[in-house]
């Protein structure tokens, strides 16, 4: 799908410093996919773990090269055209003001320091910023956090975020779809994600009532 500034309305995709990166690969990928465009924040702490889990280094200034690593596709893949990349601790950037055209937010995976910082407002940087925005737009919101077990105030923190509108979608893949191997687990909690913001995917088979349906 190809976009002019003045109609192009992407989904925001904020990566923070949890393990799990994968899942937010999955997702990115999916969504351009499905021909959306796709605002991309980084965080700090989420390098480092990109770095560790896939050795890839993401870095400001060659972004669209490694992000097309990450996602497994050529550097010159033209998908990556729908793609913004905004960093970390640029206050300035679009996704910090309610007025940039945007259709919602993903946190993924979403660690419980993005938790509490989106929770009490705190905005210490762009990530933790835009999701306060579009909770206060009322657009739609998704929080995919990844940690075991989760202590009394993350827990707090989430019913927090359900109260503000968001949606908390763990990282917890189903296994009743005969899912045999790790992406597979991987893509099952991006198709959750991408259900929820209504895009169209077929990232897993689904339960159609009766055993063995999904085989």
């Amino acid at each position: 799908m190809t976009t002019t500034p003045s109609t192009r309305t992407p989904w925001i995709v904020g990566v923070s410093g949890a393990s799990g990166t994968p899942y937010a690969a999955a997702t990115i990928r999916a969504l351009l996919e499905a021909g959306e465009a796709v605002d991309l924040v980084v965080s700090r702490a989420a390098r480092l773990t990109v770095l560790d889990e896939t050795g890839i280094s993401f870095r400001d200034a060659h972004w669209r090269g490694d992000l097309a690593a990450w996602l497994g596709w050529a550097g010159e893949d033209p998908r990556l055209d729908a793609v913004r990349y905004w960093p970390a601790g640029d206050f300035a950037a679009g996704p910090s003001s309610g007025s940039y055209r945007a259709k919602g937010m993903v946190v993924v995976p979403a660690s419980t320091a993005a938790v509490a910082g989106i929770a009490l407002g705190l905005s210490k940087d762009l990530l933790q910023r835009a999701a306060d925005v579009n909770l206060k737009e009322r657009r739609p919101v998704v929080v995919c956090v990844r940690e075991t077990p989760l202590n009394r105030g993350t827990l707090r923190h989430l019913v927090e975020l359900d109260e503000a509108g968001a949606v908390v979608l763990p990282a917890a893949p189903g296994f009743y779809a005969g899912l045999k191997d790790v992406q597979q687990l991987v893509d099952f909690v991006a198709g959750k994600i991408l259900d929820v913001l209504g895009v169209p995917h077929t990232l897993f088979e689904r339960w159609r009532g009766e055993l063995g349906s999904t085989r």
